[in-house]
């Protein structure tokens, strides 16, 4: 089926008497079995649940992978995947990243004994050398958070291999309405669902997609002993946003170019950072190895007061953290998504309180355009 008539038909329909058009939710922490040796298919909730499953086996479909499984969070579903992990083992890592996956790298994965090399997954040099001494897993963003940075995942797949090691994908900024990092040969994909997917800003949940029988039954056997699956009524509203994913996020891109062109020609602003830019050097391959190229914008003003005084002027445009739903929302990376990073490292990647970051929503984009000309005068 197409990518519009899969999102609003799920692959798994509950069976339900009364015919409902949408799929029930299971609001159960048990299911009663009808003798001993004998099930439903369902035991408990923390294993498995209808609900949860229909949100599960349609992103599975969307993203062409064998397995999906759906976390209480963004964040739970990357500690579910650092746990295939073992003392001693090495990863690599893109070097501009999420700021929560930074300090899970830093202060978590190290205790634990596991390494992670951070290093600019845009050059193909670099990943090699990386790769080369035994890494168990490559681990990238694209395009990146918040540089806007876009790495080739299909070459990066072939290193990864080459070396005996796993690729992992995060792909919330594109959504798989824009790239399917499986089918250009990444092995693990990750969501935030909290952000494009669920598309609202009113639920917290994270998925992540193995295109590997393997990965996929170990990692079964981490999130029912964990215990950080998502609950039934989240996952029932994820499921829901997905059904209006491909005209969301079209919109999402028409109006993030028509703001990050318009933002090019503001005497306010040193650079705007968005891959539907054609002088983005992300801009071709965006093309190449997907449809489209999102809804975030990076941008810099000429001053670290007119920032401030930005984000205290903005009234339509909401100053708060996250991405991806139906509001414009601008963040300040420097105190927010990036607030554990190392000054030093901050100062490296030109994260610095000049910078800031759209994530640009369904309004009229005039509308918005207006707010940032007040915000900005």
């Amino acid at each position: 089926m197409d990518f519009s008539t899969s999102c609003v038909h799920p692959p798994r329909r509950v069976k339900d008497p009364t015919g409902a058009i949408v799929p029930p939710l299971y609001l159960t922490s048990s299911f009663a079995h009808p003798g001993v040796g004998q099930s439903t298919g369902y035991d408990y909730s923390r294993l498995q649940n209808p609900t949860r499953e229909v949100l599960e086996d349609t992103v599975r479909e969307l993203e062409g992978g064998d397995d999906c499984l759906a976390f209480s969070s963004g964040m739970a579903a990357i500690s579910c995947l650092m746990e295939l992990f073992s003392p001693g083992d090495r990863l690599v890592a893109s070097w501009d990243l999420y700021g929560g996956s930074i300090r899970l790298f830093d202060s978590v994965s190290a205790k634990n004994g596991v390494e992670v090399d951070r290093i600019d997954t845009t050059d193909l040099d670099a990943v090699a050398a990386a790769l080369e001494p035994g890494a168990k897993a490559l681990f990238v963003e694209s395009p990146t958070n918040p540089l806007m940075a876009v790495s080739d995942i299909r070459a990066l797949a072939e290193l990864a291999h080459g070396a005996g090691a796993l690729l992992v994908v995060d792909n919330t900024f594109l959504t798989p309405f824009f790239m399917n990092p499986i089918a250009l040969g990444a092995d693990v994909v990750v969501h935030s669902a909290t952000k494009y997917l669920a598309g609202h800003n009113d639920v917290i949940a994270g998925l992540l997609v193995s295109a590997v029988p393997e990965v996929s039954e170990r990692l079964r056997n981490l999130i029912k002993t964990i215990g950080s699956g998502l609950d039934p009524f989240a996952a029932w509203l994820v499921s829901r946003g997905i059904k209006t994913l491909p005209v969301r996020m079209e919109r999402h891109q028409q109006n993030a170019l028509t703001l990050a062109t318009w933002l090019e020609e503001q005497p306010q602003v040193s650079y705007v950072l968005y891959p539907g830019l054609p002088d983005h050097p992300g801009h071709d391959l965006c093309l190449e190895q997907g449809r489209g190229f999102g809804g975030m914008v990076t941008f810099g003003v000429d001053s670290e007061k007119r920032a401030l005084d930005l984000l205290r002027r903005v009234r339509l445009v909401m100053f708060a953290e996250s991405l991806g739903g139906t509001e414009t929302l601008i963040t300040y990376p420097l105190t927010q998504t990036h607030a554990d990073v190392a000054p030093e490292e901050l100062a490296e990647k030109g994260i610095d309180g000049t910078m800031l970051r759209l994530s640009v929503g369904l309004e009229s984009a005039d509308d918005v355009i207006a707010d940032l000309v007040q915000a900005l005068a």
